[in-house]
């Protein structure tokens, strides 16, 4: 069986960099057409097939893209990894940067996935992978915004697998832990020390770690997942 039917399309939001562009070079590996979205793009990554600027929290937007993309072909796969932070603790964050990031980590994914299912379910088939964060699961000093705009996410994602399982729709996410990212690699060598001493798998992970979990989950090896948060931390949360 071909792991990925010819020509689908897959759609990665925060292509540009990072973990969303190593997940865009893994299924473009893998036989998919990548349709990578992002806030701005730098250079030529050849692996996504098509690639478009977009503001993930503009729903119409989004639907656009998605229409003009179903006239090409089949979107066979949305992946959400769009993300942002914008860190504080609590009693001093601005409200404002609270609602940018439930907007952006949130609401994108939602605004996306309403986009993407009619079509998905007129076809009786799709996959939908949404990256959540380690974070999500138990909390972090100074990410209230970030940890419950995540969390939100797993309670989209269960609601959604519900929903859609009957369709042939599979819903999941993936839970992060400590990958080295240019977000990662700024935190204060101390810090970072301190994070690699509570990986048991002694090394932090990396973007093609997560990358390998999407191809797995959008392959037909996963048809029968749904609803769950696959966590890659190299063992730093069991729960």
């Amino acid at each position: 069986m071909s792991p990925t039917p010819p020509g689908r399309i897959a759609i990665v939001t925060g292509a540009a960099r990072g973990i969303g562009a190593a997940i865009a070079h893994a299924l473009t590996e893998v036989g998919w057409r990548v349709a990578g979205v992002d806030r701005s793009w730098s250079g030529e990554d050849e692996a996504c097939a098509i690639r478009e600027t977009l503001d993930v929290t503009d729903y119409e937007a989004v639907a656009n893209l998605v229409a003009r993309l179903e006239a090409e072909g089949e979107i066979g796969l949305l992946v959400n990894n769009a993300g942002i932070t914008r860190d504080a603790i609590a009693h001093k964050m601005d409200p404002a940067d609270f609602r940018l990031v439930l907007e952006v980590n949130l609401v994108g994914p939602f605004n996306a996935c309403r986009a993407v299912l009619p079509g998905m379910r007129a076809r009786n088939a799709g996959k939908i992978v949404s990256l959540t964060s380690m974070n999500a699961l138990r909390g972090a000093a100074g990410q209230a915004n970030y940890a419950a705009a995540k969390a939100g996410l797993i309670g989209m994602t269960k609601s959604m697998a519900l929903e859609n399982a009957g369709k042939g729709i599979t819903v999941n996410c993936i839970a992060p832990g400590y990958i080295e990212t240019e977000m990662t690699r700024a935190i204060p060598s101390q810090l970072r020390e301190a994070e690699l001493a509570r990986i048991p798998a002694g090394r932090v992970g990396t973007p093609e770690d997560i990358a390998g979990t999407v191809v797995f989950l959008a392959s037909p090896a996963a048809d029968f997942i749904t609803g769950q948060v696959i966590s890659v931390n190299g063992g730093q949360l069991m729960p």
